[in-house]
């Protein structure tokens, strides 16, 4: 399959869960990204003294800056490289902003986790969303960098091949998989794993397995940190078994966490 990624970095994504993807968008789009979100967090951009908080949240944003970033001919090859052509939605608007801010105080967000991707028995709860074995509803976590992110900027921890761990606790719980809170309460029970952090600069994106194991951390630099993390978002779900087409990269590990 054509993409912007070689067979080795094929591989690397399948064994290590994420792959880090440069220039995928312009860093002038990146600023005008930016300049709508300091619009709407009612900080001053230029007075840090307006920074009060160590993590302020935004919703959902469409505007142009936002679709053409995740849009852009590189990133929509790479969606189709991991995941399969025609079994992904394209990306209508960006998922949620929480916008870090340097800060002594621990932000309050930053346990280990993996995103859950449908509704569960209370859709309301974002606590009893689920994740299976067949990721329904999402085919890659991703992480947009709007911001320059250095190592003291608030970048995402990453558990490296954590993933595959995730497969192997989402398999004997079927179609109807587990609850966010399930998969939280079973991280420190599994194997260790080597972290690294998601740094880069503006227009960097990391793609990451759905099952990736990750985390938030405290800001300890000087300007704040814009990251986008929204789903791509499946049509339907993952083929794990009896497929007469091959399978993605992204089902290929979960065939090879499984395997006996």
């Amino acid at each position: 399959m054509e993409g912007p990624f070689n067979q080795n970095q094929i591989e690397a994504f399948i064994n290590e869960g994420f792959i880090k993807l440069e220039n995928a968008f312009s860093s002038e789009l990146a600023a005008e990204a930016r300049a709508i979100l300091w619009q709407e967090l009612g900080c001053d951009p230029n007075d840090p003294a307006t920074w009060t908080k160590p993590v302020i949240r935004l919703g959902m944003y469409a505007q142009e800056p936002f679709r053409k970033s995740a849009n852009t001919e590189i990133l929509i090859s790479a969606f189709d490289q991991l995941v399969g052509a025609g079994k992904w939605f394209p990306q209508l608007s960006m998922g949620t902003f929480p916008v870090r801010f340097p800060s002594n105080e621990q932000p309050g967000d930053d346990g280990w986790h993996v995103d859950a991707s449908f509704a569960g028995d209370d859709p309301g709860s974002f606590f009893d969303w689920r994740i299976n074995v067949f990721s329904k509803g999402r085919g890659l976590l991703m992480l947009f960098l709007y911001s320059d992110v250095a190592e003291n900027d608030a970048p995402t921890r990453i558990r490296i091949g954590s993933h595959l761990d995730i497969a192997r606790i989402l398999e004997p719980e079927g179609y109807r998989g587990l609850t966010f809170m399930d998969v939280a309460s079973r991280l420190d029970s599994l194997p260790a794993r080597e972290e690294t952090l998601a740094t880069g600069p503006a227009g960097t994106v990391y793609l990451c397995h759905p099952f990736l194991v990750h985390a938030a951390q405290a800001h300890r630099g000087t300007h704040p940190k814009f990251m986008a993390q929204p789903p791509l978002v499946l049509k339907d779900q993952l083929t794990i078994a009896g497929s007469d087409s091959g399978y993605s990269p992204v089902e290929q590990a979960i065939r090879i966490a499984l395997a006996p």
